[in-house]
């Protein structure tokens, strides 16, 4: 496997020992590195304890919104009925690799802390749900789940094929698809904390989330918050790529200093124009900008950026950022679930006002800031908020490349497209072996 890590900037947790030889994969190799669980996984069998050791470590969820995890858990522990536990291991966004790394690297440890959840909620069975392009992770999931046969888990575990595709990573959507449907956000105020996965109760984490729960089992809530920040605790996978020296998959303390990540990777290869930070549902941040910004939530705020997916791209000045956005903005109109107007119009109409505008021809420019606004809060999913979000920074940071396309007719970008705009995403995220 490849992982990178640079010890300045890296604080290895998720991804400690894995580079060493590229992976934990063996059950032996994770319980001689991890040391085993301490505690009866089987449902019902934790108390509110573990509970409360999960609301004291202040866990956000790793898929994107860092939503509270012990706030999900109590969700589920509240309803009637037995309870599901669904770990969303389908990774859609096309610039980001840390989940696939991940379950490709230590798929233990995320299987270990979907047992803590199943034990946390009193779940019988659990299902892990993982896009049929990623052939790695499937194998390595499946030869760890057949290691552990024979075991006293006291619960199912298995594993379910899902369509790929951007969508499908919302928790509906995931659920939609682990169901029989096609992969789609369902309507209606009901969630899948209430009737998810066949009308179960269901807790939905993502695999990420799944790992840091199997660390903070063994470790307990003051280690994982002894580095981060008080109000974001942990550490997180960034994935980075762009003008980087070494891009690849990072294992970082909430509130790093972006410039030691850069660092860390090698430094910027050439002058960078712009950072993409949170994925294609992202926003992008003048270079300029980004002096003295630490990775947290907490200093992208004020720019109304978020760490999202944790993929940063750092933009080498030789790319046209229009030219990048309006790539972008096209594959997220096409990965459209289908389902509402903000989506099927709103942001086809968006990506081909863009489309027009890298041929120089501005004379949607106002409608497209207009569209922008006008989709947000109105989809099924927040897919067009997102997709809306991300235009409208690259109209405010590449204003003078606008400038450049509609009154001079020229383009700055000497260099081939640079953002990945399909599943393969490794021919975009450049990576080294590790001896």
């Amino acid at each position: 496997m490849t992982i990178l890590d640079a010890p300045a900037a890296t604080s290895l947790r998720l991804l400690s020992g894995i580079g060493d030889h590229g992976h934990l994969r063996s059950f032996d190799d994770h319980i001689a590195h991890h040391g085993p669980l301490e505690i009866d996984v089987r449902p019902g069998r934790a108390d509110d304890l573990l509970c409360e050791l999960v609301r004291a470590s202040g866990l956000g969820g790793r898929g994107g919104a860092m939503f509270p995890v012990a706030r999900k858990i109590d969700a589920v522990r509240a309803q009637r009925g037995r309870a599901v536990v669904v770990i969303n291991a389908a990774e859609g966004e096309p610039a980001s690799r840390k989940d696939h790394v991940l379950l490709e690297s230590a798929p233990h440890l995320v299987i270990d802390g979907a047992l803590v959840c199943a034990a946390m909620v009193g779940a019988g069975e659990i299902v892990i749900g993982i896009e049929r392009g990623s052939q790695p992770q499937f194998v390595a999931l499946r030869a760890a789940l057949k290691e552990r046969r024979g075991r006293d888990l006291g619960v199912n575990i298995h594993l379910e094929l899902v369509p790929d595709g951007f969508v499908v990573g919302e928790e509906r959507a995931l659920i939609d698809a682990l169901n029989g449907g096609p992969g789609k956000p369902t309507h209606g105020a009901i969630r899948p904390f209430q009737k998810g996965y066949h009308g179960a109760p269901t807790l939905v984490q993502n695999a990420e989330t799944a790992a840091q729960l199997a660390l903070i089992a063994r470790h307990g809530a003051d280690w994982f918050r002894s580095v981060g920040t008080d109000d974001e605790p942990g550490t997180v996978l960034v994935t980075l790529s762009g003008a980087v020296g070494r891009a690849g998959v990072y294992e970082i303390a909430i509130g790093t200093p972006l410039a030691d990540l850069l660092a860390a990777a090698g430094g910027c290869t050439e002058p960078v124009s712009a950072f993409l930070i949170g994925g294609y549902i992202g926003t992008w941040l003048d270079a300029r900008e980004t002096d003295g910004l630490r990775v947290s939530n907490a200093d992208l705020r004020p720019y109304g950026a978020a760490l999202g997916a944790r993929a940063i791209v750092a933009l080498p000045a030789t790319s046209c950022g229009v030219a990048e956005t309006a790539r972008v903005a096209r594959y997220m109109a096409d990965q459209s679930a289908g389902q509402c107007g903000p989506c099927v119009f709103g942001l086809d109409a968006i990506a081909q006002g863009l489309e027009r505008l890298v041929r120089g021809d501005g004379s949607q420019l106002a409608d497209i800031e207009r569209w922008c606004e006008l989709v947000v809060g109105r989809g099924e999913c927040r897919h067009p908020d997102g997709a809306a979000s991300f235009v409208a920074s690259a109209l405010r940071v590449f204003e003078s490349e606008i400038h450049r396309h509609v009154v001079d007719r020229q383009c700055a970008g000497t260099r081939a497209a640079l953002l990945p705009v399909s599943s393969k995403r490794q021919a975009n995220i450049a990576e080294r072996q590790v001896a």
